[in-house]
């Protein structure tokens, strides 16, 4: 089946029975699945059947992965949809054998390394760019030479399975031509295990140990800090490589939301040419399990038109049918807005704003970064503190960890819930604004600057955002994680004399939310956020090694000289309309991470609307560049706890166009 050179197949003018095909491609990709699968076998749609093969693909090293091959019955050659996944690629066929049904499409479906049929040993991610391999470039470099390929192929599918994408990007596979991700990340070590230098405990050990890989762990421990062994599953320094047009989307509760943005803007920016300027975003009010749906996430029900702008499903067949060359017609592809994202608002109140879809020229969009200090007897205002304003204290004790309650979780309940319970603590600090007298809009990235006493050498530092509404409850808007001895960069540790005070950037990543007149905003601080995160033993020591957990007695200031704050970014705001305090000391080293990825001082946060080095020759522009870096990982669900299997790459099928 082996074929010689072949000339690129572009998009070009389908003939009358490739338009028919590609109208029948896009029913099976917007009907529910299982209503489309009863009504091929009953129509007898599907052909005499597609011919389907398992080939043995051979990696660069010798390791056979079993990979599915489905044609269809037309005459070759056809453009390639391909899914390469940790999964099991046997639950795909049947939406493998519709779309071959349903167009002269070839799909190609792949156990990943170590996976089900596949050989070799599971690589967590690490076999697309390191240690010699490149499982991803290789396959579809086996895909290029067949026969029955035309020279175009799409990858497409979400969690783990867009996470193989964002790592063989930067390879730039022979006929790789666009590629649809949703709900990924591009930067492993940041986003799914030490957030903060904090390890993700609930959701990395419950996805390792559910994949039956978690011998995985063990190099976790070995390697706590970035060092070398990360590199090739942090790909934001060779955005520059990547040459293909991407739709990235993500929710704002998606435990790689952060990862989603910041693949958009670093491809749409700093990619090479064919990806530049050529990517589309799309953020909803979702979880990683209820993306494209609207309803309940956590605790919240949203309205219907949250499912998805326009239609998710639209603009995946959008997509697939011009970048696998079944219609030549840009027209509706270029009608897709460049960012699409949803802003939320009172879901209990329908005249309030927000709930609603806005559409943008690029992310993040211009906003004031605006800063809300604590203050005095637990307020939270845009005015300084005063001289005298002293500190908030609290005991943390690591026997008895504040409890994770929501939040951007994958073995956890998710989403938006309420923190009133956890805020009662002793070991919590509480600060937040009078009612508001008006609206008052966050669309980008939010970080809190805080300054930290504490009498022992490390501990760590979690800030919930949260939306009080009248009637008392406490919904999670985003929560962040920072480790006191990683302060100065995720790749060393510096333990601190007990009693210094420090200054602590933490990273809630971002979100678009509009808090209603009558509600309030607040920031609740605390040590601990278990098992969401690893509860610090406060000795410095790493994960796994051997603890003796001490009592941490921590003090945050909220003075003229250590003015706290929260920076929200506020879009009716101009640039400059905000309030600055006393300006912390430049820092003797270290830095912390922009928005782009590249060191910045940790004196000062990132310019949230979105300003980068005008300089910079990697086409990012000057006056809105990234505003965002990020999360997470893929992973099963069940009864009770997330247990099964998500195919993310799936849900867009599943549910009719809204």
């Amino acid at each position: 089946m082996n074929g010689g050179a072949k000339l690129r197949v572009m998009p070009t003018a389908p003939t009358p029975r490739t338009h028919h095909r590609a109208r029948s491609l896009s029913a099976v990709l917007a009907a529910p699945f299982a209503a489309l699968a009863l009504g091929l076998a009953l129509s007898g749609a599907l052909p005499a059947r597609a011919q389907t093969v398992t080939e043995t693909v051979a990696m660069r090293d010798g390791t056979g992965l079993a990979t599915d091959v489905y044609l269809p019955a037309a005459t070759p050659p056809f453009p390639v949809l391909v899914y390469r996944t940790p999964y099991d690629k046997a639950g795909m066929r049947d939406q493998a054998n519709a779309v071959t049904a349903a167009a002269d499409v070839a799909v190609v479906v792949q156990d990943t390394r170590g996976r089900f049929a596949s050989a070799g040993v599971d690589c967590i991610f690490r076999c697309e760019l390191g240690d010699g391999l490149g499982d991803g470039e290789d396959t579809l470099t086996w895909i290029d030479a067949q026969s029955w390929s035309n020279g175009t192929v799409v990858t497409d599918g979400g969690s783990a399975l867009g996470i193989v994408q964002y790592m063989q990007a930067p390879t730039n596979p022979p006929g790789l031509t666009a590629m649809f991700v949703q709900v990924a990340t591009p930067s492993m070590y940041d986003h799914a295990f030490f957030q903060g230098g904090v390890l993700r405990q609930a959701m990395m050990e419950g996805w390792l140990e559910a994949q039956g890989s978690a011998f995985f762990l063990d190099d976790v421990r070995a390697h706590p800090t970035y060092d070398a062994f990360w590199e090739s599953v942090q790909t934001e320094n060779r955005f520059g490589d990547v040459r293909v047009p991407v739709v990235h989307t993500g929710g704002w509760y998606d435990i790689f939301s952060q990862g989603t943005l910041d693949a958009f803007v670093g491809y749409q920016h700093r990619g090479g040419d064919g990806a530049r300027g050529q990517q589309k975003l799309v953020m909803g009010p979702w979880t990683h399990s209820g993306l494209s749906q609207a309803g309940l996430q956590g605790e919240l029900l949203y309205p219907d038109h949250a499912a998805a702008p326009t239609g998710l499903p639209s603009i995946l067949i959008t997509w697939l049918l011009y970048y696998l060359g079944l219609t030549p017609d840009r027209t509706a592809l270029d009608a897709i807005p460049t960012v699409q994202y949803f802003t939320m608002g009172d879901v209990d109140d329908p005249t309030a704003p927000g709930n609603e879809w806005r559409s943008a020229d690029d992310w993040p969009i211009p906003a004031a970064p605006v800063r809300f200090h604590l203050q005095p007897l637990g307020g939270l205002a845009e005015s300084c503190p005063g001289d005298d304003g002293g500190v908030s204290a609290y005991r943390y004790d690591p026997a008895d960890p504040s409890p994770t309650r929501g939040g951007a979780n994958l073995i956890l309940p998710a989403g938006p819930m309420d923190q009133s319970s956890i805020e009662a603590r002793s070991d919590v600090v509480v600060f937040e604004t009078p009612p508001l007298g008006g609206a008052v809009e966050v669309t980008g990235r939010v970080r809190a600057h805080l300054f930290v006493t504490a009498d022992v050498v490390d501990t760590d530092l979690m800030v919930r955002l949260t939306d009080v509404y009248p009637d008392g409850r406490s919904m999670l808007v985003l929560d962040g994680a920072a480790r006191v001895a990683a302060r100065n960069g995720n790749d060393r540790l510096d333990l601190i004399a007990a009693g210094d005070t420090v200054e602590i950037d933490v990273d809630l990543w971002s979100t678009s939310l509009i808090f209603a007149a009558g509600h309030r905003v607040r920031v609740s601080i605390t040590s601990a956020n278990a098992p969401r995160f690893l509860p610090s033993s406060n000795d410095g020591t790493n994960y796994g090694g051997d603890a003796t957990p001490v009592v941490a007695n921590v003090q945050i200031g909220h003075s003229t000289s250590r003015a706290s704050f929260i920076e929200l970014p506020d879009p009716d705001r101009g640039a400059t309309d905000f309030r600055t305090c006393a300006a912390p000391p430049a820092p003797t080293d270290g830095g912390v991470a922009t928005d782009s990825g590249t060191p910045r001082d940790s004196g000062t946060l990132p310019d949230s609307s979105g300003g980068t080095d005008s300089g910079s020759d990697d086409g990012s522009p000057g006056s809105s560049g990234c505003g965002c870096r990020v999360s997470g990982l893929p992973a099963p669900r069940g009864a009770g706890a997330l247990f099964g299997l998500v195919l993310v790459a799936l849900v867009w099928r599943r549910r009719s166009p809204r």
